[in-house]
């Protein structure tokens, strides 16, 4: 069975007649899930704690949206409203950099948020927003649609990844951490690559890490672009 696009369902109109009580719509509960999933009590969202925060039952919220799944592709897109895109003629670098910054910031503000983004494929108007933004930012740089189409895809899987892992506090580099206990407890005997670059594996802030790998992507990118153009010219 085709599974309904919750982002082209019918307007439906509350049944609350109260005036004690408020309009119920999609947008109430999506914002109250939003709300739920980037708050500080880690608790997350789910319909039943949704359907009591708007005075309601959980029975009433599937006359809004089908299921959690659909729920959850409404509140991804809402969160997506605040990443920053930039601005047409800006330096496209400059642009993509501070796009796939904004992206991360974002989700970065809740491990909740963080999990959603790598569990929930963002297919809603923001996503389509950020994806068009990018598609213009790659056609700048001169980059073939082809090779930006799934540019794009990697780009934001990568960010959303790393956003997840540092919004749940794993650090890789943290000199206490799992990681570093790893490597220090690698035998030069049996791993003499791992003991020889061990200051280089636990090197680097987060910030250093995360401006390093984007600019790899982004040369790996264009390297791959350059060589199809060789192939072909």
């Amino acid at each position: 069975m085709t599974q309904r696009d919750p982002f082209r369902s019918s307007h439906v109109e509350s049944r609350r007649n109260r005036p004690a009580k408020p309009p119920l719509s999609r947008d109430a509960i999506v914002d109250e899930a939003l709300r739920q999933i980037t708050s500080d009590d880690g608790a997350g969202m789910s319909l039943r704690r949704i359907a009591k925060a708007l005075d309601t039952g959980p029975a009433s919220l599937y006359a809004y949206v089908d299921d959690m799944t659909e729920l959850q592709a409404l509140v991804l897109d809402r969160a997506l409203d605040a990443v920053a895109v930039g601005e047409a003629g800006e330096p496209w670098r400059d642009r993509l950099d501070g796009l796939l910054r904004s992206y991360a910031e974002l989700l970065s503000t809740s491990p909740a948020l963080a999990q959603l983004a790598v569990q929930t494929t963002a297919v809603g108007p923001n996503a389509l927003r950020i994806a068009e933004a990018l598609l213009e930012i790659f056609a700048e740089a001169g980059v073939e649609p082809a090779t930006a189409a799934w540019a794009i895809d990697m780009l934001t899987m990568f960010v959303a990844a790393v956003a997840a892992e540092h919004a749940l506090g794993s650090n890789p580099a943290a000199p206490d951490g799992p990681v570093a206990q790893a490597i220090n407890r690698a035998a030069a005997s049996e791993y003499p690559r791992v003991h020889a670059a061990r200051d280089h594996i636990m090197s680097g802030t987060g910030e250093e890490r995360f401006t390093w790998f984007i600019d790899i992507l982004v040369r790996g990118i264009l390297s791959h672009d350059q060589a199809l153009h060789s192939e072909t010219g």
